[in-house]
């Protein structure tokens, strides 16, 4: 089967999406289907485009086996709304265009961004070729959630041009639970909603024997219990309460250290609030290779995930999970919902209420009390064995060829 992919975030660029769809089409290949991929230039998150690569309109590689076709858009740093939907608008008319020139028996779009959608669906439309929707996120209802855009006009035509998507493609994968039960809600039929939640490469993550050495004489960290967050810095993850937690601790728990990995818009923001409250147990680092990922893992006591207080969020499984539990690290959480769900449900960690510093702070040290490491180490194992990226794929593969059938 030929299969084309649009989605606006591929490999090198490491963020969520681009390891879900890499890690989808890599398996479907091994399965034996012609898979090519639509994206754009690698620049995430900090609206840069990568070495070795230029933003033509046009260029071709071929990564074990993805045929991958990046096109041109408007590069924008990942902040500042308008200019990112630019960003979006300009991908989804250059996706569009080289979609047409590409074979293709179903077309998947993926979303956000939304715009990817609309490219899949003109696609789908001019192709006469059915296209399946994957949605990773309820948007725009995310996006006015962390304050990036107000109730508008505008919104409100988004809004209707996402119904319209989920009434015309032939299926729709989405990756939660609760994004399926939203979706129904909203009229669209049980039937024609699948669920692949996301999971992990455990052949890339897996338990490490001891700490970095090399990273933890870098890093002064010697002695040190570490908290770790790796990933986007985005409105949604309000890394900001982190950092207020971090300044009470400072003098009272001087063996904490927080160590914080990646880009995104508020990480300009959170630098200068770290300096306004002068935090020395708190190292804050650009974002890494994919393939070092690993290697700062290796580094921490406790996983830090966490988001925006919202109720959207209650519907969200972030990723962050499915790789710290691979590599056995307990995980300090703040999401209420279907994520709290499985990690209380697995016993991999402890969940804190969202944005509740003294709560925060309790189960801080309760998930650092010597012995809880060997309790939490069993319950990692069990969770990344049921949510294996490699059986994950298989399963979105089956739905493909299943929806062509019909």
């Amino acid at each position: 089967m030929k299969i084309l992919f649009l989605t606006d975030n591929f490999p090198p660029e490491v963020n969520a999406p681009a390891s879900r769809t890499y890690d989808h089409c890599r398996q479907w290949v091994r399965n034996g289907d012609d898979v090519t991929v639509i994206t754009c230039v690698p620049n995430f998150p900090q609206g840069r485009v990568y070495a070795g690569y230029h933003n033509r309109l046009w260029q071709r590689e071929n990564i074990e086996g993805i045929k991958v076709i990046r096109v041109w858009s408007y590069i924008v740093a990942n902040k500042g709304f308008l200019k990112r939907t630019l960003d979006y608008i300009s991908y989804s008319i250059t996706s569009f265009i080289a979609g047409l020139f590409v074979k293709a028996d179903v077309i998947i779009a993926t979303s956000p961004q939304f715009f990817t959608a609309l490219s899949g669906r003109a696609l789908s439309f001019w192709k006469r070729t059915p296209w399946i929707m994957e949605v990773r996120d309820l948007w725009p209802e995310s996006i006015k959630t962390v304050g990036a855009a107000k109730d508008s006009i505008i919104i409100r035509h988004f809004e209707w041009q996402e119904k319209r998507c989920y009434k015309s493609a032939k299926h729709i994968v989405v990756v939660t639970d609760s994004f399926k039960r939203k979706l129904c809600e909203r009229g669209i039929d049980e039937s024609k909603i699948s669920v692949v939640k996301n999971g992990v490469d455990r052949t890339l993550f897996s338990p490490a024997e001891r700490k970095d050495p090399e990273l933890m004489k870098q890093l002064h960290l010697d002695g040190k219990i570490v908290i770790g967050y790796i990933g986007t810095h985005g409105m949604a993850h309000k890394l900001d309460f982190i950092l207020k937690c971090a300044s009470t601790l400072q003098s009272t728990n001087p063996q904490y250290h927080f160590l914080f990995i990646g880009n995104g818009a508020e990480k300009e923001s959170l630098l200068k609030l770290k300096d306004e409250l002068r935090l020395k147990n708190v190292t804050m680092l650009d974002s890494v290779p994919k393939i070092e990922v690993k290697r700062y893992i290796s580094l921490l006591d406790v996983s830090l995930i966490n988001l925006k207080k919202s109720d959207l969020f209650t519907t969200v499984i972030p990723s962050k999970i499915f790789e710290n539990a691979a590599m056995e690290v307990p995980i300090l959480m703040g999401v209420n919902g279907e994520a709290r769900e499985i990690i209380e449900g697995y016993g991999a960690g402890i969940c804190f209420e969202p944005e509740n510093e003294p709560d925060f702070i309790e189960k801080l040290s309760i998930i650092c009390q010597p012995g809880n490491r060997d309790k939490f180490k069993l319950a990692s194992q069990r969770l990344a064995l049921d949510f294996d990226r490699s059986a994950l794929a298989d399963k979105l593969q089956t739905i493909i060829h299943d929806t062509t059938k019909r």
